[in-house]
């Protein structure tokens, strides 16, 4: 049976380290479709047009270890806004959404644009100096150099490109449910998704 999770929200809200264990509570399928996005952003780094690279993206281009730099975040979010990107990437999003035995995908438009009918809608958020906080942790831990504040003003420049983009903006969806991790550990974050997802499924066993 297909049951589809939409887990969404901005940069370092905590969406990813959800959505994995989300998955692997309910036993489905995770998609960090972000990394679709990162893959096509390092792709126009090297020289590729943004287009041309969703149109010839392939799995195994979501493996590559140079997905995570900040250059390829930038990028990624720069890509996003093209229309003609998202479009080809939409179908396979979709197709991975409505696979057999249940799916969870994170990104910024799931439960608005990719899987408007999704069973479960979550939208993670935390305040900017919570998630700038959090992405300059990560990146000391990867030995990146860097420091508060311009993590800080790369999160808040982010969020703003992400919000007002013409096409599929960052927004909640009428029916998502608000998760707020700016004060919640990760064991208390999981907890409180696994619940909302449990309360929607025990939702539509009694209808």
């Amino acid at each position: 049976m297909a049951f589809t999770i939409a887990i969404d929200g901005p940069a370092a809200a905590g969406k990813g380290t959800l959505s994995r264990a989300v998955a692997d509570h309910f036993g489905y399928a995770h998609l960090d479709t972000g990394l679709l996005y990162r893959a096509v952003g390092k792709r126009m780094l090297d020289g590729v047009e943004p287009i041309e690279a969703a149109r010839a993206l392939m799995a195994g281009d979501l493996s590559d270890d140079g997905l995570r730099s900040p250059e390829v975040a930038q990028a990624a979010s720069k890509v996003a806004v093209i229309p003609e990107v998202r479009a080809a990437l939409l179908d396979f999003q979709r197709a991975f959404a409505r696979r057999d035995g249940g799916a969870v995908l994170d990104g910024r438009d799931i439960g608005t644009v990719i899987c408007p009918e999704a069973e479960a809608k979550i939208f993670v958020t935390a305040s900017a100096e919570v998630r700038a906080r959090r992405r300059f942790e990560e990146l000391l831990g990867n030995g990146t150099e860097t420091d508060f504040d311009t993590v800080l003003a790369e999160t808040r420049e982010r969020d703003e490109r992400d919000a007002t983009r013409a096409d599929a903006p960052l927004r909640p969806a009428a029916d998502a449910v608000i998760l707020d991790t700016s004060a919640l550990d990760v064991g208390a974050a999981v907890a409180a998704a696994i619940a909302a997802v449990d309360a929607l499924r025990q939702g539509m066993s009694a209808g």
